[in-house]
């Protein structure tokens, strides 16, 4: 039963994705941009799908977008990320438990009196419905608590993070200044950027992406938040608002949430040594990445003009965005090799990656596997073969072009859009080996002068990562010998 449910949530949720990215594309396609010429529809539909993929990739210049197609991407966003789709999934299994319940009590009640009467007192005890027990109605009462503790979350953690950014925008007058000559408003950027970082997209509506504001460290402290509640730590500050509001009102749907709750109720509700141990495991990633990151560039051109509070600040943020998030504020093309190294394997972990030294027995019974799972192939395995084709797809320009599209980039990008974080390391006209008077540097990822075939593929690879939470365990029944 387990099994055909998560092959029907996979389609569902697969159905869902692609509808919210060919609207997205309706959507940016009716709405005139801020540019003249229009961008190709290839662009808007691979726009719409990172967005909604919580992606972030890249291929068209964000200041070319309208205020209202920013807008609608912001919409795209909020409708793709993690913590938005879980908690339409637990509205409707509250309403699947509603229906089955009245389904229930309309056939208990349809017992007439003559076969109440004719059936022994301790056989109609045993015809109750099961939804009736005390338990099931804990559980469904904890499912409508969770439901209103979760859109809680995600309306106090946006409200309080648009508000924050308008005002610091307000009180700092030289970040209004950045945006007021892009021509791009105070409550579009917040509301774009606090949405674009709580999914854990990584868009920002500048070409430039969060460099511009690298010095503004009281802007970047008022996002890291927004990283970390909407990602990694998202499960442990779950249950904490579900015992801080059990405290106040449904202590028992509180309890039962936060002690006996199955995993199947809600997947990111985390038992709480795990939750801890998740917690610790991001904080454990974040300090080796500001470690490397602080002994490779503190004195490169890369954290240039900050002052030492700054670069601490601006390296925190950067860490911290290699899990998932991908707004940079240093040019990833400078960085050294190692620290590329390092994001590409923060980029591939899934976000709750965590140390977990608890040993997992099920029975003592040995697992079998369907035939459809001996088929599976591993995460990696997936990703080397959308490699192989996207070398194959560049192999012109892998000729032509050694250095902007060298294998170390093309990986980087690839699992960049796999893992749904949007860092690139982007394309420079000046590291051409053959001089091109017409080539023009822009402000979007390397994957923007990547040939189109090589671009759909791309689009696959975003909703492959997006969708990975249903093939974490593929693989298992190839064994190397």
């Amino acid at each position: 039963v387990n099994h055909f449910r998560k092959i029907n949530a996979f389609f569902a949720y697969t159905i869902y994705l692609s509808s919210l990215s060919v609207v997205g594309f309706g959507f940016l396609k009716l709405a005139k941009p801020r540019v003249e010429q229009q961008p190709r529809n290839l662009h808007l539909f691979f726009t719409a799908v990172s967005a909604v993929s919580v992606s972030s990739m890249s291929v068209v210049e964000m200041e070319d977008f309208s205020g209202a197609q920013l807008l609608i991407i912001a919409a795209l966003m909020f409708g793709g990320g993690e913590v938005f789709t879980s908690t339409v999934r637990v509205f409707f299994e509250n309403l699947r438990t509603k229906k089955k319940h009245a389904s229930e009590t309309r056939v208990s009640s349809s017992i007439t009196p003559t076969d109440s009467a004719n059936t022994p007192h301790d056989e109609v005890r045993t015809d109750v419905p099961e939804s009736d027990s005390e338990e099931t109605v804990i559980r469904n009462g904890s499912t409508r608590f969770l439901a209103l503790v979760l859109v809680g979350y995600l309306s106090v953690i946006h409200f309080v993070g648009i508000a924050c950014v308008l005002i610091y925008l307000t009180a700092v007058p030289s970040s209004g200044r950045v945006l007021r000559k892009k021509g791009i408003g105070n409550f579009t950027f917040s509301i774009f950027v606090v949405v674009s970082t709580f999914a854990n997209c990584g868009f920002v509506p500048t070409n430039e992406g969060m460099t511009v504001f690298s010095g503004d460290s009281g802007l970047l402290l008022i996002l890291i938040p927004q990283i970390v509640l909407g990602n990694t730590l998202f499960p442990a500050f779950l249950r904490v608002s579900v015992w801080t509001v059990g405290k106040k009102m449904k202590k028992t749907e509180s309890e039962y949430l936060l002690n006996r709750a199955p995993p199947s109720l809600y997947s990111h509700l985390l038992p709480r040594i795990q939750a801890l141990f998740l917690a610790g495991t991001a904080l454990l990633f974040a300090a080796i990445g500001f470690a490397l990151f602080s002994s490779l560039e503190w004195d490169s051109a890369a954290l240039f003009g900050l002052s030492p509070y700054q670069k601490v600040v601006a390296v925190v943020f950067q860490c911290i965005n290699a899990r998932h998030s991908g707004e940079n504020v240093v040019p990833l093309g400078d960085l050294a090799p190692a620290i590329l190294v390092f994001f590409i394997a923060m980029m591939y972990l899934p976000p709750y990656t965590s140390y977990m030294p608890l040993k997992k027995i099920i029975g003592g019974e040995e697992k079998r596997h369907t035939l459809l799972e001996n088929l599976i192939f591993s995460q990696l395995t997936y990703l080397t073969i959308f490699i192989i084709i996207i070398c194959i797809t560049e192999r012109a320009s892998l000729v032509d072009d050694p250095i902007n599209f060298s294998v170390l980039n093309i990986v980087f990008e690839v699992i960049s859009a796999y893992g749904n974080v949007g860092f690139s390391i982007g394309y420079s006209c000046e590291l051409r080996i053959r001089p091109d008077p017409t080539c023009v540097d822009k402000w979007y990822g390397f994957c923007g002068k990547w040939s189109d075939e090589g671009k759909i593929v791309l689009i696959f690879v975003m909703m492959f990562g997006r969708m990975k939470q249903f093939n974490m365990h593929g693989g298992q029944a190839w064994v190397l010998i």
